[in-house]
This record gives structure tokens, sequence and C-alpha cells, in this order.
């Protein structure tokens, strides 16, 4: 492309501080270096770890800051040393990596590359140490290697994946962050067996694909769990056949799971980072063969705590970062499965916003109205 080598200017939705809204400015978006990758961003969707990034209440902050992470776009132009992509591939980018050489990466088992794994601290590309983008010469940092609030963004090549060109962006874009991560912790980590019973604490966006995931494995029963009943009417377009509101009952919601199933529910998804729920969905499962999977991300005092005999009687829990999806190796077929009509993406996006108007998908999510609200960069 004519820019490929050069300075790219355009628009970008910049957070100047903590909890204040975005603003749309001008900004430079350097050529990528080394091992790197510009993409032009057609749309991105707001995500909560954006929120609670920009609120920045509980971590160190970074600003100005470009946020973003679940996006679709096409490679504009690459750096030396790239060989995956090429300009004009379509790509979804990722929080996370996967560099393909570090032992994580080499091991069937794991998504947790030593090299690109998600750092929410670091504000510039892993490279140089510099950021990509500047305003009048002064450098505005980047968000979880993505930053695609804007019209171009630099990445790392590991952390972008390669997808079917007929895919439509506006879609598949929610498949790089949070749907994924629901998806993946049912299909790959709990792996309910057809006609199972399984447990979702946790109505929000991840814990209605980890419903979808239930539904598409073919589980007989799918229980939504959460406090909020207006979620409930929604979460049957996921699946869920029964719901339960723990303010509804005068006892522990494990008990009552395991009143309603005959001792126990055979897998359970927690997608909340509450900590209570986190044990209730393990102490709801089946003994014998129960399987609990935690995917919400705790407070950082949080303990867990519960009796040992709950694993000796052959509960098991476990724990998943990103689905246990290989970002580069796994989002492709991820793609497929929405082209092939098995994974409906469609209803999970209920929203749709000029890039103008991105502080309204903030809005949004702070009422909690909707699941997801796309962001479209051109018009």
């Amino acid at each position: 492309m004519a820019t490929a080598g050069k300075v790219i200017k355009c628009k970008a939705a910049v957070a100047w501080e903590a909890g204040k809204p975005l603003s749309i400015e001008e900004v430079e978006v350097a050529p990528p270096q080394a091992m790197e990758v510009r993409v032009k961003i057609l749309y991105t969707s707001l995500c909560h770890t954006d929120v609670y990034f920009w609120e920045a209440k509980g971590q160190t902050p970074v600003f100005p800051r470009i946020f973003g992470h679940e996006a679709g776009g096409i490679i504009e132009s690459v750096g030396e040393g790239v060989t995956d992509v090429a300009p004009g591939d379509h790509v979804l980018p990722v929080f996370t990596g996967e560099c393909k050489e570090c032992p994580h990466c080499k091991s069937a088992e794991s998504n947790m590359c030593d090299l690109l794994r998600i750092n929410t601290d670091r504000g510039v590309m892993i490279g140089d140490g510099k950021s990509r983008f500047s305003i009048n010469g002064k450098p505005i940092y980047h968000f979880v290697g993505t930053s695609t609030f804007s019209e171009y963004t630099v990445m790392h090549v590991g952390c972008v994946a390669k997808i079917n060109p007929e895919a439509p962006l506006d879609k598949v874009c929610v498949l790089s962050c949070g749907i994924s991560t629901g998806l993946g912790a049912t299909i790959n980590v709990a792996k309910p067996p057809k006609g199972s019973t399984v447990a979702i604490f946790g109505l929000g966006a991840v814990g209605l694909a980890a419903a979808e995931g239930a539904r598409i494995a073919g589980a007989s029963r799918i229980i939504g769990v959460d406090l909020n009943p207006s979620r409930f009417e929604e979460a049957r377009k996921f699946g869920c056949t029964e719901f339960v509101n723990p303010k509804d009952h005068d006892k522990p919601v494990q008990q009552v799971l395991a009143e309603m199933t005959n001792g126990g529910v055979d897998r359970s998804v927690e997608c909340t980072g509450n900590i209570n729920a986190m044990i209730q969905s393990f102490e709801c499962v089946h003994d014998g063969w129960g399987v609990a999977v935690l995917v919400g991300v705790p407070h950082k005092d949080a303990e867990f705590k519960t009796h040992p005999m709950n694993f000796l009687n052959e509960r098991t829990l476990k724990g998943t970062f990103f689905g246990n999806y290989k970002p580069r190796t796994d989002l492709p077929n991820v793609v497929e499965l929405y082209m092939k009509k098995e994974l409906e993406v469609e209803k999970f996006i209920t929203h749709s916003v000029p890039f103008a108007e991105i502080n309204k998908a903030f809005d949004l999510m702070a009422k909690g109205e909707g699941i997801r609200c796309i962001i479209r960069m051109e018009n």
C-alpha cells in the first residue's frame, strides 16, 4: 500500500485521564518495526476490561492511552521478519499472543505465551519499549498490545489471528475476546458430555458465551445463575433452560442446585469473578465426576476456601485463560464455527454506534444495557 513505511495520521479515541470521556483526536501512527504489523481497524467493540482499566480504580494508571482490544481489521503493512500475514489479510487483534516458540506455545496444553501474555501495565511495544502513537511528538500509550480505538494501530504479529476473508468483520470482531473466552471455557475446558447438566454463574457476555458453548455441546439442562433476573429472558436465546436467582432462596445456592439436579450439576462455569460465586460454582458440582471451571477474574486479595473433602469426593476444579484458545492457531477455527452456522454470533450484538459516538458504548455498559456494542470506524 502507498502508506507502507510512512507515518499515518488518523483519528483515535484517546483517554487523557481515568474515568473521563474519550476524546477523538488526530494521532500519528508510526510504521511497524520488526515482527510488528499495522492494522486498519474497521470494527471494534467495548469489553468490560476496557472500562475497568479506563476507570483505573485498582491498578497502575497509564495515561494518555488508547483503549480497545476486541476488533476486526485488515493488515495495512508489515514490519521486517513478518511472514505469517501480508497486507490485505483480514485479522482479529487479540489481547494476548502466540509467539509459537516458547514452552507454552509448544505445549498442546497451554495458551499462555511467555512473550506475549497479557500485560495491562505495559503501554509500549515490547520490541523497543516505545509507543507507536503520538500527538505533537508526545507519546500516547498502548493498551494490552492492541489499542483498537484507533483507525490504525500497530501490534506484534503474534497478537493477530488471520481469518477467512469471507467472514463479516462487523460480526466476528466480537470473537477476539469475551465470546471466545466463555465459549472455550465450556467447550475446551469443562467439556460437558452430550445430555449433561451445566450451571453458568453470571449471565453477562462471557457467561452467555459459556451457555452457547453448552448448547453447542448438547447439554440437556443449562441453568443460569444471576442476581439480575432481567437477564433471564435474553439468556434463553443462548440455550439456558432454567434460572436461579440466589436472592430468591434462604439456603446456599449450591444446595439449591444440588436439590434441582439430584446431587449436583455435571459441569459448572463461573463467569463473575466474585469469590463467593467461585466457591459456589465448585461446591455445586456432582461428586464422582463434576467439573467446575473458573473464568472470572477475582479481587487481588480474594482467597478460595472450600473443604478438602470436596476434592477427595472426586470433584474437579479448573481455571482457564481466554477459553484455552491459542490466538493464532485456534481463533480462525472459531470463526469457521460461525461461518458453518454452528455458533450464532449476531445475538451477542445488541447495539451499534459510529466511532464519533464511542462514549455512548461506555454509557450503555455503565447502565448494563445490551451485550455487545459494535463501534463502526468508517461511518
